[in-house]
């Protein structure tokens, strides 16, 4: 693809001699390019960046063949000094910019203008192998570590990564050809992932063909990922979309997702690992979210919550041609807990199932896993779906002397499709309520004539804002 002419900016040019590098690098004073505003609490800012350069001015050639792996690094270096002198963003131009992966830095924002197109390289010898994350214990693919991801950073705070609706490439298929073979040694890496990192905001960008999952914050605090656009093969192994994992304060908004797995699964750890760990994901909210993925679930919770999750809520869903809208995923061994969930307000075209609840999913980290481990299920409340095309309504499976409890689903319709499942609700070991359901619910869910509970007072990461520098 030939490079696409870069936009004049009326930006005010700032030149920073840098003594300990052979070459000079040219910052732009960032106040008139449009950035994006953060704004927590009580509106003290955040994300409007004093300084910028663009991915040229440190060695970059966006033909698609020449590698910008140096000139990515040696930016995000060089801007690293304004973390405490206003912040800095790198701004990649228009073309197709092929690269190895690269750490991101604080007070930073990552900003692709239209047609710039950030593409991950396929030589496997830039992607060292990196410890396993500390709540799975070892490589989700594998024992063992993992691949380097593609673009991350760990213990960062204030971080941005936005554009014009510019794309993230992870050319996956090359990763999903050596899984399927067999040829990997360790687990694939993540197209993007940020650890022990604060303030984070995802927006307005397109992210195709991760090797595994797509988006993984992890161990992270106030997230935001919005006016995305998540795309992979529907058969591609383990592509999830959006994968917070042990986070807090997170809002997943405004974003479509094709898949070959879950379009949004909340983690917390994988068993013994994930139980020690001991880190929960809560306080989640999405909503205005459009998913495809007809082998897996349109939001998922689990399998790997050993560490829990809770407080979770979803609303104004959509999907088409999927195979269930929630699946709760879970095992004896997990331990951990799902409680206090509330979806609602949600359309779906073409599905396996409306509700599933898997509690034999299995998939241990080793063979050290607790037996004693129950994992905790309860107060799940589901209200506002309509269904049409459904072979299936809900199949809800506990576990042995580990009832699910405090199940609600209120305000349901699903129209059946040509040939449905003879069993429509199959329910075992789950105990809880329904409430104007149709097709009626299960014994175990018996009709109360009142409509499940959703919280009305707001999450915290509802009240950041996120506009425009001005």
């Amino acid at each position: 693809m030939e490079p696409f002419g870069i936009r004049s900016r009326s930006i005010r040019l700032l030149i920073i001699a840098m003594a300990a590098l052979v070459w000079t690098a040219e910052c732009r004073r960032a106040e008139e390019f449009g950035q994006q505003l953060w704004s927590v609490g009580d509106g003290a800012p955040g994300g409007c960046r004093a300084y910028a350069a663009d991915l040229v001015q440190f060695g970059g050639v966006s033909d698609g063949v020449t590698s910008n792996t140096k000139a990515f690094r040696d930016a995000i270096a060089n801007l690293s000094q304004y973390a405490s002198d206003g912040g800095s963003m790198l701004i990649v131009p228009p073309g197709r910019w092929l690269t190895g992966p690269f750490n991101l830095t604080s007070h930073f924002t990552l900003f692709l203008q239209e047609h710039a197109e950030i593409v991950a390289s396929t030589d496997l010898d830039e992607y060292p192998v990196v410890e396993p994350l500390p709540s799975y214990g070892r490589g989700r693919d594998t024992t063992g570590g993992r691949y380097s991801n593609f673009i991350w950073g760990a213990n960062l705070t204030d971080v941005i990564i936005t554009g014009e609706n510019g794309t993230i490439d992870g050319q996956g298929q090359f990763w999903w050809d050596k899984f399927h073979k067999k040829e990997l040694d360790s687990t694939r890496g993540y197209l993007l992932e940020l650890m022990h990192s604060e303030n984070i905001l995802i927006s307005n960008l397109t992210f195709i063909n991760s090797p595994a999952w797509t988006l993984h914050p992890v161990y992270c605090n106030n997230v935001i990922i919005s006016s995305v656009t998540v795309l992979a093969p529907v058969d591609s192994p383990n592509t999830d979309g959006i994968d917070p994992d042990s986070c807090s304060n997170v809002l997943i908004e405004n974003s479509f997702i094709v898949s070959g797995d879950d379009c949004i699964a909340i983690k917390s750890g994988w068993d013994e690992y994930g139980i020690r760990y001991g880190r929960p994901s809560e306080h989640i909210l999405i909503r205005g979210v459009t998913c495809i993925s007809p082998d897996s679930a349109v939001i998922a919770l689990g399998s790997e919550m050993s560490g829990g999750i809770q407080d979770v809520r979803a609303e104004n869903i959509v999907a088409v041609n999927s195979e269930a809208a929630v699946r709760i995923k879970t095992a004896v061994g997990r331990g951990g807990f799902v409680r206090d969930i509330f979806v609602k307000g949600v359309s779906l075209h073409t599905m396996k199932y409306v509700f599933w609840i898997t509690g034999n999913y299995g998939n241990h980290a080793d063979d050290h896993w607790d037996p004693d481990a129950l994992p905790e299920i309860t107060r799940i409340n589901y209200s506002d779906f309509f269904a049409e095309n459904v072979s299936m309504v809900a199949n809800l499976q506990g576990i042995e002397k580990d009832a699910f409890t405090d199940i609600c689903i209120s305000n349901v319709t699903a129209e059946l499709s040509a040939k449905p499942k003879k069993v429509l609700w199959n329910c075992s070991l789950v105990e809880g309520v329904s409430s104007y359901v149709s097709p009626k619910a299960c014994d175990e869910l018996p009709e109360n004539g009142k409509p499940c509970d959703y919280p009305t007072i707001p999450l915290p990461i509802e009240s950041v804002r996120v506009g425009q520098c001005g």
